[in-house]
């Protein structure tokens, strides 16, 4: 007989094993293997059946049937063309045709991807891969800016730098960036024994709520820009750190100061209004 539902960690190895699949620390493919995990993420996530959900990496599908199994809609990204094959399938075995005709399977690379079909989505869920988290992350905010909330599971490491709050010691370029498009916070963590393979790392769960980009007239490309700079060298003052992208200290220096910032601070200190700020007079006159 057929299994229903959520995946456990047989029916995980199982189709890994139909699918010849050697889970592979390149793509960061860890596959959650605990189907109460699913459901504590699925519950975090605020995910209705109103929802239409980008998933990126649904890998054998443990989580997007767990978000399934709310009513929602799911648009899954993969890249892995046998696992992006097997998926629609997995759902139909484990939850029936009606449940499979709402889920949308685009094989491709995230990080490639520019449209989705059907509807915008509304939402956010996914256990991102390791090695592209957040990269793929500040993407998904940019090109799809119709979803107002999102969880993520990410590595820990990862997940305190994308909450870090201005002048922490983990706060830098991730936290900075992802200011732009969201409030983050932390919504939980997630042991490494409820994967296969198990990771030798804690993961942690991301919560996002979009919000307004900050009041600037400067683009959101020259405020990465002036953020990529502060913080290549984080431990220079500001007016050393963006020095190469203003044509010389005291140009930076000026700017710096017209946008009400000490020059002598270092970026870890500056939120993302303070970038937006900079970058606002970088590309006027004092710039």
């Amino acid at each position: 007989m057929t299994d229903r539902g959520l995946l456990d960690p047989n029916s995980v190895r199982r189709i890994a094993a139909e699918l010849d699949l050697r889970p592979t620390k390149q793509r960061g493919q860890n596959f959650v293997v605990d189907p109460n995990t699913v459901r504590r993420i699925v519950s975090l996530s605020g995910v209705t059946a109103d929802d239409v959900v980008l998933e990126i990496g649904p890998g054998l599908g443990s989580l997007t049937l767990g978000l399934l199994e709310t009513g929602a809609r799911v648009v899954a990204v993969e890249i892995e063309d046998r696992l992006a094959e097997r998926l629609e399938r997995t759902v139909r075995e484990r939850m029936g045709d009606e449940v499979a005709e709402r889920l949308v399977v685009v094989g491709a690379d995230a990080l490639e991807v520019t449209e989705l079909p059907g509807p915008d989505p509304t939402a956010l869920v996914a256990n991102l891969p390791y090695n592209v988290s957040v990269p793929v992350l500040l993407r998904m905010m940019e090109l799809f800016p119709g979803w107002q909330r999102g969880l993520v599971m990410v590595q820990l490491e990862v997940a305190d730098r994308l909450v870090a709050p201005p002048g922490s010691r983990t706060y830098g370029v991730p936290s900075a960036k992802l200011a732009w498009y969201a409030e983050a916070s932390r919504a939980g963590t997630v042991p490494p024994k409820v994967f296969w393979p198990v990771p030798n790392v804690d993961s942690g769960l991301v919560r996002l709520t979009r919000r307004a980009a900050p009041e600037t007239s400067a683009s959101r490309q020259d405020t990465f820009r002036v953020i990529d700079a502060a913080f290549a060298q984080r431990r220079k003052m500001l007016r050393a750190a963006l020095g190469g992208i203003a044509g010389s200290a005291a140009a930076a220096s000026a700017a710096i100061e017209a946008a009400g910032i000490d020059p002598q601070l270092r970026g870890e200190k500056l939120d993302i209004a303070g970038f937006a700020a900079i970058a606002e007079r970088l590309a006027g006159p004092t710039g």
